[in-house]
């Protein structure tokens, strides 16, 4: 088995410590990122070659490979955008004097709807978690319930990112706080508004969490993050918070497979434009920087434009 060369190694360090200090990439894109150039390189190394020397006709026989190797169009369209920011800047630094990722066209793909829950779904999983943090005896399992129903809460009322949610510093939860200051893809800063019912469940976690220190005798101070963990990260993980919320889903009877962060982070922009909130405040809510992208959600405006129609209009039929 081909292993990526260590001058490939080399210039994808280079090309990653770029994008992390000029657009400040997140961590999860900087791992996309070599994961994806990890592949191609390992490709290259089969045929000898690597990153300085790979020419146009490589590049086509790797998308090639990634299909026979049953890849869908939407993950070789990624990985092909990988390429052509690596090779792109391997042109920037005069380290090749070609882009051979230049002329490629990338895979046509539909762009799927987005899994949205219901509104009935959501107050299923919201009443679901406020009695198990409500219903819990010992002090940690308290504090365990009130952590996931304040998770819940929050990313229902913000449309946060997964990462940006469990990354939240403590001082978001400040007692006045009506706004909270969120740092988004890019290092870029938004303020996202919170609702009563987001702030009474951080109020109630932040106490279960004090109890807790009390109980364990624990005097140091809370610490920066709002959701703090012993790991590497000293916050949450997106996946331990993912897994509590698959099994929240299967205690409110619902499909675990359709509930994960990112759904409820849809289902806050499609109810939001349900309920005639403008396309373009969802997307600062969101923190999209194209509008495009918010575009995805135009199937449900378009669905209650035909509602008003239908219901409102004079020659509407009856």
């Amino acid at each position: 088995m081909a292993t990526s060369s260590a001058p490939d190694a080399r210039l994808t360090n280079l090309f990653l410590d770029m994008i992390a200090a000029e657009q400040g990439a997140p961590r999860n894109t900087l791992d996309a990122y070599r994961g994806d150039l990890t592949d191609f390189s390992e490709f290259l190394a089969h045929r000898r070659s690597g990153f300085a020397d790979a020419d146009t006709q490589a590049l086509r026989d790797y998308l090639a490979d990634l299909d026979a190797r049953g890849f869908k169009s939407s993950s070789v369209a990624r990985k092909l955008s990988a390429l052509r920011h690596l090779f792109r800047f391997l042109l920037t630094e005069r380290i090749r004097a070609d882009d051979p990722a230049a002329i490629l066209s990338g895979p046509k793909r539909a762009r799927g709807l987005p899994k949205v829950l219901s509104i009935a779904d959501v107050d299923r999983l919201l009443g679901c978690a406020r009695q198990a943090a409500e219903a819990a005896e010992a002090t940690q399992a308290r504090q365990r319930a009130a952590r996931l129903y304040c998770l819940l809460e929050v990313l229902y009322a913000t449309g946060l990112r997964v990462s940006e949610l469990v990354s939240l510093p403590v001082s978001a939860a400040r007692r006045d706080a009506r706004m909270i200051v969120v740092r988004g893809k890019g290092n870029k800063e938004r303020l996202v508004p919170l609702n009563e019912s987001s702030k009474q469940a951080m109020a109630s976690y932040l106490a279960a969490s004090d109890a807790l220190r009390k109980e364990k005798k624990n005097n140091a101070s809370a610490g920066k993050w709002l959701f703090p963990s012993s790991g590497e990260s000293g916050h949450l993980t997106r996946q331990h918070f993912a897994r509590d919320l698959k099994d929240l889903a299967f205690a409110a009877g619902l499909p675990p497979r359709l509930v994960s962060p990112h759904v409820l982070r849809h289902a806050f922009a499609s109810h939001l434009l349900h309920n005639g909130a403008d396309l373009r405040i969802v997307q600062t809510l969101l923190g999209h920087s194209d509008i495009s992208t918010t575009q995805i959600y135009t199937h449900v405006v378009e669905e209650r434009l035909k509602s008003l129609v239908r219901d409102l209009h004079p020659l509407a039929e009856t």
